[in-house]
């Protein structure tokens, strides 16, 4: 292990919460490793760490944080992300197969696959819209973590006004899917998505709510006027 990532080690284990390390899991559905760090606090940590890190140039900044994800915490899984976001203006199209290596191998719960892909992959895939057709190749893995990834990467696009047809292809093609996780995430792509399309994204839902599961529905029309997230519920 490098001296920084053991230094940072150290000051996580002095930000400990017992009684939220205790609390944390009942979240997940998952196994997940927790040290016991509120998040804000390792927000903090990973902050002030960077300002010397990425002195050291994009493809050292990958390397400590792939030695973070080794370890396999939450907290230095936040602490990698945040650092590998943090150089996003020195981001290459080819980066995208790093990132697709880190979520089969490192990803094993849905906050780590959504503070990943909706900052980072999803800065990338905006940037280099040519990325979008292996984005939705995603979205058949047996991988429940990519599958989810191929739905939430689109959320930064979104919020730039970006890609709605294609966060419509890819929630269709995770229609049938029968994970919960999936279904929560390409419900949550398209509740964001009706903040900024609503007309298209309440079509979008009336044609297909007999396929979707109710999960993803109540998800898709959250914040809907009431009238419409009645007709939507309406089987």
């Amino acid at each position: 292990m490098s001296g920084t990532i053991s230094h940072i080690h150290k000051e996580l284990e002095k930000h400990v919460d017992e009684r939220y390390r205790n609390g944390a899991s009942a979240y997940f559905k998952e196994e997940v490793n927790y040290i016991g760090v509120r998040t804000p606090a390792v927000r903090k940590i990973a902050k002030k760490h960077f300002k010397q890190v990425k002195k050291l140039g994009k493809e050292e900044v990958f390397k400590l944080a792939e030695e973070l994800l080794e370890r396999g915490t939450m907290e230095e899984g936040i602490i990698a992300f945040s650092w590998v976001y943090g150089m996003k203006t020195d981001f290459q199209a080819k980066d995208l197969i790093i990132f697709k290596r880190w979520i089969l191998e490192y990803v094993h719960n849905w906050a780590h696959t959504d503070d990943f892909c909706t900052n980072a992959v999803g800065y990338l895939v905006y940037t280099y819209p040519t990325l979008l057709e292996e984005i939705k190749m995603w979205s058949q893995s047996k991988n429940l973590w990519l599958r989810r990834a191929s739905a939430v990467s689109l959320i930064y696009s979104l919020k730039q006004k970006k890609h709605l047809q294609v966060v419509f292809q890819i929630a269709r093609d995770l229609i049938d899917d029968k994970e919960d996780l999936v279904q929560k995430g390409y419900g949550w792509s398209l509740k964001v998505a009706a903040d900024i399309y609503p007309r298209e994204v309440f079509d979008f839902v009336m044609k297909n709510k007999e396929s979707m599961s109710r999960t993803a529905l109540r998800y898709a029309i959250e914040k809907m006027p009431e009238d419409l997230r009645h007709q939507a519920m309406e089987r």
